[in-house]
């Protein structure tokens, strides 16, 4: 008998004749997600497989698998050849050593078998009551359930816990997008999200270093590399913001400033997107949840877009439950450190709440040569190739 370690996939089920396309996809993100260890990945009748990989790697080959998107589940099996005694000893040995209640699900792919799922499965379960006396059937709300898995190229697999993966879509499924990082709770979470949903992340993050400590930019960084376990390495653009807030903070009317500096923080991000052959900017405005986010605010810097459309995947989340997925996805303590971004720079003391979009637009011409002030901040950005660690 063999260890293996089984992997499934959720709803790329749903897919067509396209299928293949999604599976390929999954296929080189697990081999990738796979690389440091030395393991054998195969894929049979619509199953992947881990194989042939050292036992003290186990947990750490798990965690990684569990941050596939596009995985549902896993499972550690033993794999041997089929034959119903060593069916029966394999699951006997599965079966729990205390006492409780458990089932046995039989799935027989192999149709040559003489018994079927249903009697393969009587059998096990009273070759389990008979070595393990202390054990009880319930059918329907078992403590455990003792899995056998018969398949057609010959080999059986047995398991007992199925292991909740990241689900979603494969990344690099659904084309690419730029995220504006910032170091809060709501931004990370908006690339997660759109991450599960297969698309690619590369970020932006704009700092106002000396206004800004450099301890706010690696908090970002930091940020962007508990993404990358999911989102399969990402790009992070450092974009040097100081000069443009300072021309804002002159120019401007400062209850404008927030307004202003949005606009051309999506003007950027915009051009950095076309750089890198995104199909959108993504952000983590949450409806109403500051001045920023009001509808007026959100219409007036999206004006500022002139090709891409801006996903707002936190849109109608509150606080709380984005909180709660920062917690999940471990991001949480990162964003909870004190060190303060750009957009707390030079805050006015009434910001503009309900801006009109003429108003937006007429404080924004007063930012003299914006072009040449954006060239400038794309050209010193610095750029930072993240990999998972």
């Amino acid at each position: 008998m063999d260890k293996v370690i089984l992997l499934r996939y959720g709803e790329l089920f749903l897919k067509g004749r396209n299928r293949s396309y999604f599976e390929g996809v999954l296929a080189r993100n697990i081999k990738a997600a796979l690389a440091p260890f030395s393991c054998t990945f195969t894929r049979t009748q619509n199953r992947y497989y881990v194989e042939n990989y050292s036992f003290a790697d186990e947990f750490a080959i798990i965690e990684r698998l569990k941050k596939v998107f596009g995985l549902h589940s896993l499972s550690v099996a033993v794999k041997l050849p089929t034959a119903f005694e060593e069916i029966y000893a394999a699951a006997i040995d599965c079966a729990p050593s205390v006492p409780g209640t458990f089932r046995v699900n039989v799935k027989r792919a192999d149709k040559k078998l003489s018994m079927n799922s249903m009697q393969i499965a009587v059998e096990t379960g009273a070759r389990i009551l008979r070595a393990k006396p202390y054990l009880t059937v319930d059918l329907h709300d078992p403590e455990y359930v003792v899995n056998v898995d018969i398949r057609e190229n010959g080999h059986t697999y047995i398991f007992g816990e199925t292991v909740a993966c990241a689900g979603g879509m494969p990344v690099g499924t659904a084309g690419k997008g730029m995220l504006l990082l910032s170091g809060g709770f709501d931004s990370p979470v908006a690339g997660w999200r759109m991450a599960k949903r297969g698309m690619k992340i590369f970020a932006v993050h704009y700092h106002s270093y000396p206004h800004t400590s450099l301890q706010a930019k690696e908090k970002v960084v930091d940020l962007a590399k508990k993404l990358t376990p999911w989102c399969g390495g990402i790009t992070l653009y450092v974009v040097p913001f100081t000069h443009i807030q300072e021309e804002i903070h002159r120019r401007c009317n400062a209850n404008f400033m927030i307004t202003v500096m949005r606009r051309v923080m999506v003007r950027i991000a915009e051009k950095l997107a076309e750089k890198e052959g995104c199909g959108c900017l993504i952000t983590g405005e949450s409806l109403g949840q500051v001045a920023s986010q009001t509808m007026e605010s959100i219409t007036s810097t999206e004006d500022a877009v002139r090709a891409l459309p801006v996903f707002r995947p936190l849109i109608a989340m509150d606080k709380t439950e984005i909180m709660e997925q920062a917690e999940r996805i471990d991001t949480y303590e990162i964003s909870k450190q004190p060190f303060e971004d750009c957009c707390t720079v030079f805050l006015p003391r009434d910001p503009v709440i309900h801006p009109k979009l003429e108003e937006a637009r007429a404080e924004e011409e007063k930012l003299q040569e914006e072009e040449a002030l954006i060239a400038e901040a794309i050209a010193g950005a610095e750029v930072l190739e993240l990999k998972e660690e």
